[in-house]
């Protein structure tokens, strides 16, 4: 028998699905840090995303028998995900850190520097606030997390098209955004 970490996606699903829930593990411990990482890009606050990644961790185990494509499963919990964050941003409305997505980079020692920088996250952070939860999350996908649109589109389950046009009109809108602020 293989050992744990050379167990493909689809072996450990069929062990699940064959009543071994506690092969489950391994797939939770594959992929929540990466589930983790997006959720708190997408809301901004910790405690949030580790309960968003919680919630979608226990409706892929629940729904698990729904996963057309066990290879894949990892796209496929990131996607139960992604609509929960999506719920939740129309639900709260909660403001992103994007100090916490690590894309800003900590004010120097200069503080002419240090409240210009401070200024400008604020000014980001006001703007990605009032973009739809969708515009949002096509907006951290590509140019937080760095994504290509095929891998988006295998992700959410959309064509890279639609990605495309959401990314475009995500940076239309900051664009205006922004220029509000100034």
């Amino acid at each position: 028998m293989a050992s744990p970490a050379e167990r493909t996606d689809a072996q450990v699903v069929r062990d699940v699905l064959a009543g071994d829930r506690d092969a489950y593990r391994l797939l939770v411990r594959r992929y929540s840090d990466l589930l983790f990482g997006h959720a708190i890009r997408i809301v901004g606050n910790r405690d949030e995303a580790s309960d968003l990644v919680q919630r979608a961790l226990v409706k892929g185990f629940r729904k698990l028998r729904a996963c057309r494509d066990p290879d894949r499963v990892g796209a496929w919990l990131f996607r139960i995900l992604a609509n929960s964050c999506k719920d939740h941003l129309r639900a709260q409305r909660p403001s992103i850190r994007l100090e916490d997505a690590g894309e800003i980079s900590e004010p120097g020692p200069d503080p002419l520097a240090a409240a210009q920088s401070s200024e400008v996250r604020g000014r980001l952070r006001r703007a990605l606030d009032r973009l739809t939860p969708e515009q949002r999350e096509a907006f951290v996908f590509k140019h937080v997390e760095g994504h290509s649109y095929e891998e988006m589109a295998a992700v959410l389950d959309l064509s890279v098209a639609s990605l495309k046009m959401r990314v475009h009109r995500a940076r239309e809108a900051l664009q205006g955004l922004l220029e509000e602020y100034r």
